[in-house]
């Protein structure tokens, strides 16, 4: 059996590209397809569909694909350690966050201390984000309202506040106290979907006070929601820490029980000790 074959399949299907892959082999795209080439017509087997735009693992490449990634995480966790008295020059690092907003200074924090450090930053939503953790595609993960669970690490970061989201010239912003939950009672509004965690923590906060908005659009993004608000299409909510700088929209604080999410820094229990990890968190922190 050829390990660079099977490492070169393991990069394709951690990525889902053959670019990315090659990128994180520092090898070619060529040898990378190669590679794969042989693999399948050694073994007689399809591993990967081939798209126009993405790569798919067929049946045969997802149970491969569990066992190479095994492999391969314990030979990347041999290499961390053997090199954990280094003094960060380089190496790479999996970040997954739920939102750019609060990762994007750390990322800054980790170039300024060491610029060796290649990092790849996988964005989603929170299901998204503490499953690319769960599965190891993510080394660290930003994470919001997350449950602690056996074999994770999780590190309090901070706290944000559910705020209003309104177009400008809005009448509530002639308050800058903000407003009362209760003034969103029958109020035509523009949310995320109901997995988003913003949006679960108003509707959780709304449901214990006995408040029902009026929702006219569900939206399946940030910037969806902040451009249904400039149209003024109805009142929106967002997180404290991710309000975006458009002179069209504006954020003004709600007052009410409920309405506080926290955001933790996460990794695998087993895997907190590398020295990759640790000082990402210690920059986290500090």
């Amino acid at each position: 059996m050829n390990l660079f074959q099977l490492r070169a399949f393991d990069a394709v299907a951690r990525d889902g590209s053959f670019t990315r892959a090659a990128a994180r082999l520092f090898i070619s795209q060529p040898a990378v397809t190669g590679h794969i080439k042989a693999l399948e017509e050694h073994y007689q087997i399809t591993l990967l569909r081939r798209a126009a735009r993405r790569v798919e693992l067929t049946e045969e490449g997802i149970k491969l694909a569990a066992i190479t990634r095994s492999i391969f995480g314990q030979v990347d966790e041999a290499q961390a350690l053997l090199e954990a008295n280094r003094q960060l020059l380089t190496g790479r690092l999996e970040v997954a966050a739920d939102g750019p907003h609060m990762v994007m200074p750390m990322l800054a924090k980790l170039r300024a201390r060491y610029p060796g450090i290649t990092v790849n930053l996988r964005l989603g939503n929170a299901q998204e984000t503490l499953a690319a953790l769960l599965s190891e595609h993510a080394d660290v993960a930003v994470l919001t309202q997350v449950e602690p669970r056996k074999g994770v690490h999780l590190q309090p970061l901070n706290e944000s506040r559910i705020c209003a989201l309104v177009p400008a010239g809005h009448p509530w912003l002639a308050d800058p106290a903000g407003i009362r939950l209760e003034q969103l009672d029958q109020v035509i509004m523009v949310l995320r979907e109901p997995s988003s965690i913003t949006r679960r923590t108003f509707d959780e906060a709304c449901a214990k006070a006995g408040i029902q908005p009026k929702v006219l659009l569900e939206l399946d993004s940030r910037e969806a929601v902040t451009e249904a608000v400039a149209a003024e299409l109805g009142v929106g909510v967002v997180s404290s820490v991710e309000v975006s700088r458009d002179p069209r929209v504006h954020a003004i604080p709600i007052h009410g029980e409920g309405l506080l999410n926290h955001h933790m820094l996460g990794c695998m229990e087993r895997r907190r000790e590398l020295r990759l990890i640790q000082a990402f968190f210690e920059l986290a922190s500090s």
